[in-house]
Formats: C-alpha cells, sequence, structure tokens
C-alpha cells in the first residue's frame, strides 16, 4: 500500500498567501516562501500553490514566486493558477515545480490534459476539481469556484483519468474552510470510480478528520491550509497522531 501524504496548500493572491471560507471571505495568512520553507523542515510531504484569481484575472501564474519558493525546499511541489497551454508548464517546471495543476482551462478545453500528458508525462499532470453538491448532484466550478459548470464531479473525474491525468485534486467547495471535516462519501465513491490518486482538500479541522478521509474517504493524499497556516496543527504532531491510528504516512 502506498503511504499516505500530507501536503500543504498555499493559496496565493498578489503575491501573499491567503485563506478563505467557501471560497470568499480571504485573509492573509503570510509570505509563501517563508511558509513553504517552514513546511518543508515540518516534514509535510509535498506542497501546492495555487495562484487562486490567475484565471479570474486572465493572467499567469507568477513564475518569478514559483522559483522562490522551489529555491528554498526539498520535497515536491505542485503548482496551478492560469495555465492554459503546453507553452505555459515549461516556464514553471524549469522554475523549480514538479507538478502542475489545471483546472478551469481543462474544463474548457478537456484536450488539453491530453497535450499536457503528452508533453510532460502523467506523472507531471494534476487536475484540480471544485464542485458543489447542489440538487443532490456534485456540480464542477471553475474560475477559483466563481462559476457552475454542466459537468459533475463523477463523470468529470472517469474523463481525466481516461485523458491520462496523473492524480486528482478534489476541493468541496461546501466544506472548504468550515473544518467540519471532508466531503469523506464523495471522495470514496471516486476512490472505486478511478484509480490515479485522489487527494482531499476541503474541511479539515482537527487530527480525526484527516484518520477520517484516509479511511473512510479512502483519500491517498490529505491537503490542508488555514489548519497548518495558523499554527492549529503541528505537522509532526498530525504524523504522531496517524502513526498511532496505524494510518501508514510518510
Amino acid at each position: 500500500m502506498l503511504k499516505k501524504r500530507i501536503i500543504p496548500c498555499l493559496d496565493i493572491k498578489d503575491g501573499r498567501t491567503v485563506k478563505g471560507v467557501n471560497f470568499i471571505n480571504i485573509r492573509d495568512a503570510g509570505d509563501p516562501v517563508e511558509l513553504a520553507q517552514s513546511y518543508a523542515k515540518l516534514g509535510a510531504d509535498e506542497l501546492v500553490f495555487l495562484d487562486i484569481t490567475a484565471t479570474h484575472d486572465n493572467r499567469k501564474t507568477f513564475v518569478k514566486l514559483v522559483k522562490d519558493i522551489a529555491k528554498h525546499i526539498d520535497i515536491p511541489f505542485t503548482v496551478g493558477g492560469g495555465i492554459s497551454s503546453v507553452d505555459d508548464v515549461k516556464p514553471l517546471l524549469e522554475g523549480g515545480a514538479d507538478k502542475i495543476s489545471v483546472n478551469s482551462s481543462a474544463v474548457k478545453r478537456p484536450e488539453l490534459i491530453n497535450e499536457l500528458v503528452l508533453a510532460f508525462g502523467s506523472q507531471c499532470i494534476t487536475v484540480a476539481i471544485d464542485a458543489k453538491f447542489i440538487d443532490g448532484e456534485w456540480v464542477v466550478h471553475t474560475h477559483g469556484g466563481r462559476k457552475p459548470t454542466n459537468k459533475k464531479l463523477f463523470d468529470w473525474a472517469k474523463e481525466v483519468e481516461k485523458r491520462g491525468a496523473g492524480e486528482i485534486l478534489f476541493t468541496s467547495m461546501d466544506h472548504d474552510g468550515t473544518k467540519q471535516g471532508f466531503a469523506n462519501e464523495a471522495l470514496a465513491k471516486l476512490s472505486d470510480l478511478i484509480s490515479i490518486p485522489i487527494i482531499a482538500s476541503g474541511g479539515a479541522g482537527n487530527e480525526s478528520h484527516f484518520k477520517e478521509v484516509f479511511t473512510d474517504g479512502k483519500a491517498d493524499a490529505a491537503l490542508a491550509a488555514s489548519i497548518f497556516h495558523f499554527g492549529e496543527i503541528p505537522i509532526p504532531t498530525l504524523k504522531d497522531y496517524l502513526k498511532k491510528e496505524n494510518i501508514a504516512i510518510r
């Protein structure tokens, strides 16, 4: 069995790390380079860096910031935000990112996934899916959760896998920032439907939520932001807890 991963997420807006609730009410959470450095030292398995307004503002992810972060860490690092072509990816990987994440652009033009996989390999490509539970269905949203689409979570996830993506980062918009636990039912269903790794995002509030997302939710990795940014759960403490609960953790 592959060991589970703990992944802090750095949502970036205007060069700062920020955090919101249900994708709104954004507040400052610190300097991304300092946070990245700290997480690497504390034992994070990977980092995810998302320029959360890149697509909405129609601009590209900050390559300079990617370089600054990569310079200070020695753990795998995923970058997303405003990526819409093969040409967008090369400077990010050259800047030090290990993987890239696409979301809105892949929903708009699914062939992009195939093109990125062909150019850089499946292991390099993460597809992020933001979804909200509406009228009994998980509806995929784009542009940082601002725009609902006609795509449904489970159908889209299956298509993403078929097109060659290496992993899926699923964020429940309903759970995001609430600290009430992950969307474990949806995650478990996703895990049964697809065979590529699933990163769970949205809802982490305490140590038991991580245990539940790995057992009930069957997730391969758990991503969180505010509980790490604001020092509510130190990563070493979380990993010690999970090991005591017999969760195979890195």
